[in-house]
């Protein structure tokens, strides 16, 4: 055996031994999702009297924890899931707390003043970073009604980043992605005026995750997030297995 080999088993051995938190909901057919689509379908085609057991799954690639490339929004960047390198699917984890404010108008948007506020109690975003916005809306899993948070008028009401949030994050800090716990990057409400923050980050070469869930359980900064996708052909997006890992005290000090 090399002694790359075991400086490689040592470093995965030293991971093991971290604090692991899963950010992924289970999802099927009565999971939340985005409004505009219908729901999985989960088929059995063979069980083990047939010598196997087989499902067949139909759903939208923008279902349960995802991820979405830029040509999800932007048809002049032509990166599916397949074309994201593997590196950049592992990035320092910030995330940022945003779920008071939530809970007191689900209408909010991070704002950059929030996000200062931010820096000042844990440091600036250090560039190159996945930066999450922890809103705990994805305690309502697994309600779609509860995700969606209509009026009596039928409006969604839930949270998300501002575009001068975003722009924050990626333009001063230089961010490499994003993520959320909702079904979409910005409010409910301000989405009558179309997604422009989920524009405003695919068409500038980022990508985003949405649905994540466990962001309470992760340190506001000094994790890594793994996000693991399959490679399905010229897909503009794909269920993920997204986690952290971080030291064990740290961990302790986010759930204090």
């Amino acid at each position: 055996m090399s002694a790359n080999q075991n400086s490689v088993q040592s470093l995965v051995a030293t991971l093991k031994s971290k604090e692991w938190v899963d950010l992924t909901h289970t999802f099927g057919p009565d999971s939340p999702r985005f409004p505009e689509f219908k729901p999985a379908k989960f088929e059995t085609i063979f069980t083990h009297s047939d010598g196997f057991f087989v499902k067949q799954y139909t759903f939208p690639g923008q279902y349960g924890t995802h991820i979405d490339p830029p040509v999800h929004f932007y048809k002049d960047d032509d990166r599916y899931v397949e074309d994201l390198k593997l590196k950049d699917l592992v990035l320092p984890l910030v995330v940022i707390d945003f779920h008071k404010q939530a809970e007191q108008d689900p209408d909010r948007s991070l704002t950059v003043k929030d996000i200062k506020a931010w820096e000042k109690k844990h440091g600036e975003i250090p560039a190159g970073s996945f930066v999450a916005l922890r809103t705990d809306w994805g305690k309502r899993w697994p309600s779609q009604a509860k995700f969606e948070n209509k009026d009596d008028k039928g409006q969604n009401h839930y949270p998300g980043w501002s575009l001068d949030a975003l722009k924050y994050i990626y333009e001063t800090r230089h961010a490499a992605a994003n993520g959320h716990e909702t079904f979409d990057t910005d409010t409910a409400k301000e989405q009558q005026d179309g997604l422009v923050g989920e524009y405003y980050v695919l068409s500038h070469g980022h990508y985003q995750v949405e649905l994540l869930d466990n962001l309470d359980r992760v340190p506001a900064t000094g994790a890594e997030i793994f996000v693991s996708v399959a490679k399905p052909e010229k897909a503009p997006g794909f269920p993920v297995r997204a986690f952290a890992v971080f030291e064990q005290e740290q961990g302790k000090a986010a759930n204090k």
